[in-house]
């Protein structure tokens, strides 16, 4: 007898079918995320966009780096990302020349990827 996760097998017939169930499911768990066509395709732009501002910010915080995200100097993705939304209203370009949306967007994401990963934001 092999325990799984909890599953009981009785021979090895079950443990093939489990696994290629498994396949299937992770198979299909991929095609339910169409980050080209659900995502990349429609706003390459806007992510165009969002790629400069992280690699200003990269430049302005670790300059001489490479491209990281330092989530030591990045907490506040609620609050930075009000003010770069307010900023916009007043002026669409920051004062580095990286438009202001492009940080709310970049800010917006780092604030998902963390609740995501089960940290509070």
């Amino acid at each position: 007898m092999t325990y799984t996760e909890g599953v009981h097998f009785d021979n090895f017939q079950d443990i093939e079918e489990a696994i290629s169930l498994a396949k299937e499911d992770a198979a299909q768990q991929r095609k339910n995320t169409p980050v080209y066509s659900g995502v990349l395709k429609y706003f390459p732009n806007a992510l165009k966009e969002v790629a400069k501002c992280s690699k200003a910010g990269n430049d302005q915080h670790n300059p001489n780096s490479p491209l990281h995200w330092d989530r030591s100097k990045s907490g506040d993705e609620l609050d930075a990302l009000t003010r770069h939304l307010i900023d916009h209203s007043e002026n669409p370009v920051d004062t580095d020349g990286v438009f202001h949306l492009a940080k709310v967007s970049w800010r917006a994401l780092a604030a998902l990827e963390k609740f995501l990963e089960g940290q509070d934001i």
